[in-house]
């Protein structure tokens, strides 16, 4: 009998060390980035025309944001803002093409100190101007960098005997944007996806951090078969702001003039690059569970910054228009975030760093401008502000502050503007001049003035802005 209790008592601390040794195991982490991604076009946004079953599941098991945005919706500041925690201002990556400041301290050098394998594939467009430049010799923590470049959209990819190569080129015979026939070995999602897989079975046994920044459904607007004719026939819904009043048109959400027979034509080939994306998400999660890492790796589902795909009658990015600022953010991160949670707070890129590395429980070292929101996915928030700021590239300068239901953007050229998003989503309605929305206009300007000392924005000190703000401030 004594026998039996002692072997049951040991068989009971053998349990009891295992479970903690498993709970005490580091957490992984994977990004999964995409370029100029419309948030609508994903099931779990609201999308209707392409199943997104993979991506959607993040949400199903993680949290979804409903308002992350860009910090600044161009490619190269908004990436710098992500893996430093800094403001543009600071990185000091204000426009594309601007070289990340070598005393810059990423997330993924935090990880590397932390005894983590850390690697990157796809664009990283914080270099400077090279492109494609693979393997920049500027590593900034992330150790693989053999799948990485500098610029550009390439959309074909091979392995050559001297590296990775662009797969397509012109008649001169330099890198071309080309698909050149590429398949679902070369085309560039696909290509990309695969050293991502490479890597997670490579380290799998040791805490990783990876990033997977994918080129697509940035333009030019073109994919692989059968994912080229996939929604041929799908009659693309035209946004209702593509028809607006010349009082509906702020100085900096002027149209580019998008028509609709060339938006049918654009986002067919859009919606395929989607589709493509998603299911090499599933390979991605797929071979995660194969290896029996998936409960302990934390999945992150990104975007740098939006595309239009209309709205307004414009394409692309760079204005703090929903569809050009707001991103996709998913995360899922088992044992701390609850399946199907929703945080409608409003974050942005800057706060990414300080909140993923809080649920990894691995320390900051150094101050950073982001503020740590892993209370509100966990959810433990008790008190939390709702706020995040957005700025432009210079030349066109514009500062924004955003919340669950409210946006402001000063501009140098106008009055402010004040939009309801949750009640007029197409943003269509200046509601600055209306007494009844006068203590949320002159908060969210005294929020803006407060960060603009705090952060050194220069945007609050232009003779205009500044102008605009103490008018609001002197009603």
């Amino acid at each position: 009998m004594r026998s039996i209790l002692r072997f049951l008592f040991a068989s009971a601390v053998l349990c009891l060390l295992v479970t903690d040794a498993f709970a005490a195991k580091p957490y992984n982490l994977l990004i999964i980035q995409t370029d100029e991604h419309h948030f609508s076009t994903l099931g779990c946004y609201g999308g209707q025309i392409v199943e997104t079953p993979h991506i959607d599941s993040l949400a199903e098991q993680g949290a979804l944001c409903t308002s992350f945005y860009a910090t600044t919706p161009v490619c190269s500041p908004s990436r710098g803002s992500l893996v430093s925690g800094l403001y543009p201002q600071k990185t000091p990556v204000v426009t594309n093409n601007i070289p990340l400041d070598d005393s810059i301290i990423t997330f993924a050098e935090i990880l590397k100190r932390n005894d983590y394998a850390t690697g990157f594939a796809g664009k990283w467009h914080l270099d400077g101007n090279e492109k494609p430049q693979w393997a920049p010799k500027r590593k900034f923590g992330f150790e693989d960098n053999r799948f990485m470049f500098n610029r550009g959209h390439w959309k074909k990819f091979v392995d050559s005997d001297d590296g990775p190569a662009v797969g397509a080129t012109d008649k001169k015979g330099k890198p071309s944007y080309g698909l050149d026939g590429a398949d679902e070995r070369t085309f560039s999602t696909d290509w990309l996806t695969d050293k991502a897989i490479d890597f997670i079975n490579t380290n799998k046994d040791k805490p990783f951090c990876y990033f997977l920044s994918l080129p697509d459904p940035h333009g030019p607007n073109t994919v692989r078969p059968p994912y080229d004719t996939m929604y041929a026939d799908v009659n693309v819904p035209i946004p209702v702001s593509l028809n607006r009043k010349p009082e509906q048109i702020p100085g900096w959400g002027k149209s580019a003039g998008v028509k609709p027979a060339q938006l049918q034509k654009l986002m067919r080939q859009y919606y395929g690059m989607v589709k493509c994306i998603d299911d090499n998400v599933g390979q991605i999660l797929d071979t995660l569970k194969e290896q029996g890492i998936l409960e302990n790796t934390i999945v992150v589902f990104t975007s740098d910054h939006g595309d239009l795909c209309g709205e307004h009658g414009r394409l692309n990015k760079g204005v703090p228009y929903e569809g050009s600022a707001r991103i996709p953010f998913l995360i899922t991160c088992q044992g701390k975030i609850k399946a199907g949670t929703v945080i409608p707070q409003a974050l942005g890129c800057v706060d990414f760093l300080p909140t993923v590395l809080s649920l990894m429980e691995v320390s900051v070292p150094h101050q950073v401008d982001g503020r740590d929101a892993s209370q509100l996915f966990t959810g433990d928030s008790k008190d939390w502000d709702d706020i995040a700021f957005v700025r432009s590239t210079p030349g066109s300068e514009w500062l924004s502050a955003i919340t669950a239901r409210w946006k402001l953007v000063y501009s140098m050229n106008e009055e402010p503007w004040l939009i309801d998003v949750k009640n007029d989503p197409n943003e269509l309605t200046n509601l600055a001049g209306r007494s009844e929305h006068a203590d949320v206009l002159k908060d969210l300007t005294k929020q803006l003035l407060a960060y603009g000392k705090q952060y050194n924005d220069p945007y609050v000190d232009n003779p205009r802005i500044q102008s605009w703000m103490q008018q609001v401030l002197e009603r």
